[in-house]
């Protein structure tokens, strides 16, 4: 057939389509599944590494811990019988955090990166395992200060005492933080 039809062959198809209708459309699916989010790898590793260079191994001067073998502390402003209802259990422990085994640099590193998660996950009480140190070279606890000087300077902790026996003893502490924020728009 040549192009254009000629008229001929153009009246033809006319006639033969001329009792034809068109066909009913179809309303179409629509997916309702979005793609996921994509995960940003970099930002998180960024992250990580700012919190844990944020946590120092010098203690701040203005630390108040208390002395002794139990670890307890509290921020100003934050009522001492809060310290209390902690040891008690007062508060269900939410999650965990067992840095067995770690060396420094690592324990650092998960610790932050742990506290940043449960504030983002609006959690109020958290349990840091470091250990009674039973296998340091010193037989002394190595994590213990060091995490006692690293909650201490996080603003979302409020307070922490030693976990009572059944939830690790002097081998842990109990973290009370502070309650997620909300907006103007979430009341």
């Amino acid at each position: 057939m040549a192009y254009p039809p000629d008229k001929d062959d153009l009246a033809a198809f006319l006639a033969e389509v001329a009792d034809a209708r068109p066909l009913r459309i179809r309303p179409r699916v629509a997916h309702t599944r979005a793609a996921p989010a994509p995960i940003p790898r970099q930002s998180l590793r960024a992250e990580r590494e700012a919190l844990a260079d944020t946590l120092s191994d010098a203690l701040p001067a203005d630390l108040e811990l208390e002395t002794g073998e139990a670890l307890s502390y509290r921020r100003h402003g934050i009522a001492s019988d809060v310290l209390r209802r902690l040891r008690r259990g007062q508060w269900a422990i939410q999650d965990h955090l067992d840095l067995h085994g770690l060396v420094v640099d690592e324990a650092r590193a998960l610790l932050g990166a742990f506290l940043a998660q449960a504030v983002r996950r609006g959690l109020r009480c958290v349990r840091i395992v470091h250990g009674k140190g039973h296998r340091s070279a010193s037989g002394e606890p190595v994590l213990k200060g060091k995490v006692a000087g690293w909650l201490a300077q996080r603003d979302a902790v409020l307070a922490y005492v030693q976990a009572r026996d059944q939830d690790g003893g002097g081998g842990a502490v109990m973290v009370l933080l502070r309650a997620a924020r909300t907006s103007a728009g979430d009341q």
